[in-house]
Formats: C-alpha cells, structure tokens, sequence
C-alpha cells in the first residue's frame, strides 16, 4: 500500500505540474500570440526584415507604401521624403514602432485561427490608414528648405497628428551616400518630432508664466522693471534690449528674460518644478507603440541658475510632442486630446480604429484662458496676426542659445483657438537663429495649408 500511495502522489503531482504549465502557457498565449505572431524571426511575415503583406496609406487614401515584395513606396518623391520617418525604410534604419505596432492587425490574426489574411499572406488586402495629409507633409517639408528640425500640427480636440515632418530626410528611392556626407544627414535616420529633445529657449516662458499665474494670486498685477540686465556674477541673465517697467503681460509679450529671472526668485525652485511636473512637459509621451524622448528640468538652489532654467535655458530640455501636447492642454482649457498617428488598421474586413483619449487637466481652466489671452497678445501686439489670415493663432517664441558658438535653435509654439480649427503646433530649426524671423513664416504658411486643407 505504501509503494502504491507514492506511485499515486507522484503521479498526481507530475499532474498537477502539467496542467500548471498548461496553465501558465495558455495565460501567455493570451497576453502575448498577436506579437509572437508577427515576431521579426517568423519566415512567414517578412522577407530580408521587410514585412510582407498590407498598405499604409495617409488620412486622404493616398499610398505612401505598399509592404510587398521590396516595398515600394509612393510614386512622389517630395511624398516618399516628407512621411519616412512615419513608414520607415527598407534597411531598417529607421525605427518607426507606430505602424508595426499594427502588423496583427493587418495580417488578421485569431487565438484559434492564428494568423490569416484574407486572399493569403502578401495580398496586401490589410491596410494601415495615418492621421498624417500627404500634402501638408510635403509642404512642410517644402517650407524647412533644407534645415535640420520639425514642424508639427495635431488637432487638439480629437488628437489626430495632421502633419510631423522631421529633417534631414532621404529619398529611399534615391538613397544618397549618407556617411560620406555626415554633416548634412546629421540624424537623418532619428524622428525629431518623437525622439529629439531640445533646449527650449523662451517658449519655456510659458511654463513659468502658468506656474506663476497658478501659484500667486496678485500675479496678474504685479510690475518688473528690466534695467537690460539681472543678477550679476560671471553668467548673469540679460535681455537684448531695456524694457524698463512693465507688467507680467508685457514682460511675456516682450519675452524679457530679466522680468522672469525675478519671477523665478519670487516661486521658488522647488514650485517650478512642481509645476513643470504637473503639466507633464518632461514626461514621455506613449502613442501607437512609441514612447517619445524625456525632457529634463534640473532643480537648483542658485539663484541664477533657476533664473536662466526658468527662461528655457540652464539644463532645460523638451520634447517636441510632448511641448505641444501641452500647448493642447492650454487650448482646451486644461486638458488636450492624446496624440496618435494611426487612424486604422486593419486585414480587409476589421482590424483596430482609434478612439480619442484626453490627458488628465493638467492646468486650471482659468489659468489655462489667461495664458490665451496672454499668447494671444504675443500675436496681436508683436508677431503680427497678418501671419495668420482667417486664423486667431496665439503663440510664443523661443531663441535657444548654445555654447561653442552654434547658432541659436529657433522655437515657435501655439495653438489656434478658433472652434473649426483646433490646430497646436511646433516648429523647431536647429542652428535656425531667432524664433521669429526664421519659424513665423514657416508655421505661418504650414497653418494657412491646414486651414485650406480642412475647408476643402
């Protein structure tokens, strides 16, 4: 009997073992058979790293590639430049999760089935459609004229990213002999839209102007007086011109670095990065499979240090999607639309759609309408709102200075407030000099196209 009931406890044991891993397999199985399903080793889905099967075209239908074969991709090469970095190439340099974040999808995929697609793998019946236009691509890509950067615009009420146009860019119907000319494809291969972060220079004076407006009851009404220069010492904070005595709304609108020096001793270090973590700005930002660059702000007890980071300067840095996420939430009165840039994919029959999802309030609503304002006036009373024919556009610029004698990084942000046009936009020219002379054209033309293009 002994020998017997050891038999029996080893075998409900070895049992028990099986059906535990059977268990464990199928809890797996679950989380994990879409992605095991279009892993990069499977022989049925790519060829030479390339997937196999579908189409992506943009949010008009047009095709930009069909993933068959050796790819092939638009037939116009301003197209096949200006939406790359959203599609990718053939070598793989270029690393864009958003659209194969979707490859189940475009397959077809089923936990009993596993993968189909219907009229076979390759048939490129399943399709991946993008919230990016073709056409505003290519114009903005038009309208960099060769400069290292990005522009971008989504739409702040319902997330779609219309246009995010990164350079250098290449042909990869055309490839140019990158390494031999590293000056000029200087991170040709990197998606500065999603990837990149830079020094923001004075756009970040919108986040000390939130803060303080949050923060300080009488903010509204308090003066600065700007002698052209604040704070002393080897590295002191200067302006360009004396803009004498002037109120927080002046002091923005003439982006006087002095005034907000001294607004950054009023709040303090420790409220300023409350603040900046409180409305997200150097937080990454997750969307269809990617999760842009961080953002940094440095805590300091200096004096002149939290001045110079409370101007977008010191160790500041920001991400593009992440800045204008935040120029979304300031248009909707504290909360903007989540990015995305895959509108759908699917095998033929169904497949995915994307839904808008808002962020969190991250700003009052009455702060987040007095920073309009305020923007607004940047416009009226010194950009110009000619710029901006049939559009109330509130913005702000930036000059991001660098050491070593490189010329400055130009920064132009904002939104749109009218209702038929809920556009926030960036625009960042590396080595582009000053923010206004070099991007209000640039998002002057790119706006004046969405405009057009969304009353078409």
């Amino acid at each position: 009997m002994n020998r017997i009931a050891k038999r029996s406890f080893t075998v409900t044991l070895l049992a028990l073992l099986l059906l535990g891993g059977f268990a464990f397999f199928l809890v797996e199985y679950a989380m994990n058979a879409p992605q095991w399903a279009v892993a990069d080793s499977s022989p049925h889905v790519y060829d030479d790293d390339r997937f196999q099967s579908g189409t992506v075209y943009d949010r008009d239908g047009n095709i930009l590639l069909q993933m068959q074969d050796r790819w092939t991709y638009s037939s116009d090469p301003q197209i096949r430049k200006a939406t790359l970095h959203w599609i990718g190439d053939r070598e793989g340099n270029i690393q864009v999760p958003a659209v194969p974040n979707y490859y189940d999808q475009v397959l077809g995929f089923d936990y009993l089935n596993g993968i189909y697609t219907y009229g076979g793998i390759g048939s490129g019946e399943g399709s991946v459609q993008l919230t990016v236009s073709a056409q505003l691509q290519s114009l903005a890509l038009e309208q960099m004229n060769g400069r290292k950067g990005t522009i971008a615009v989504y739409n702040y009420k319902t997330g779609q990213i219309l246009c995010a146009v990164t350079t250098p860019t290449f042909d990869p119907d055309d490839l140019p002999d990158i390494a031999a000319d590293p000056v000029t494809y200087e991170g040709a291969y990197m998606n500065r839209f999603v990837q990149s972060a830079y020094t923001p220079g004075s756009i970040f004076k919108v986040v000390t102007l939130a803060a303080a407006l949050e923060e300080l009851p009488n903010a509204a009404e308090l003066t600065f007086t700007c002698t052209g220069s604040w704070g002393g010492g080897e590295y002191p904070v200067t302006c360009e011109s004396v803009h004498g005595t002037q109120s927080l709304k002046q002091a923005f609108c003439n982006s006087c670095n002095c005034a907000f020096a001294e607004l950054s001793g009023i709040l303090g270090s420790d409220v300023l990065h409350t603040y900046v973590e409180k409305f997200g700005i150097t937080d990454p930002v997750s969307f269809d499979g990617i999760t842009t660059a961080k953002g940094n702000f440095e805590k300091t007890e200096n004096p002149v240090s939290l001045a110079w980071s409370s101007i977008g300067q010191y160790t500041d840095l920001v991400n593009p999607c992440a800045y204008v996420l935040f120029m979304g939430a300031i248009a909707g009165d504290g909360s903007g639309a989540m990015p995305y840039v895959v509108a759908k994919a699917d095998d033929g029959q169904e497949g995915y759609m994307a839904q808008t999802a808002f962020s969190s309030p991250v700003i009052s609503s009455q702060t987040a309408q007095t920073v309009q304002e305020y923007m607004r006036y940047n416009v009226t009373a010194k950009y110009g709102a000619d710029h901006f024919p049939g559009l109330t556009v509130c913005a702000k610029t930036g000059t991001a200075e660098k050491d070593d004698g490189v010329a400055p990084t130009a920064m132009f942000t904002g939104f749109v407030m009218d209702a038929q046009y809920p556009l926030a936009f960036i625009v960042c020219v590396e080595e582009g000099g000053y923010g206004a002379s070099t991007c209000i054209p640039i998002a002057s033309r790119v706006l004046t196209a969405c405009k057009q293009y969304m009353d078409s």
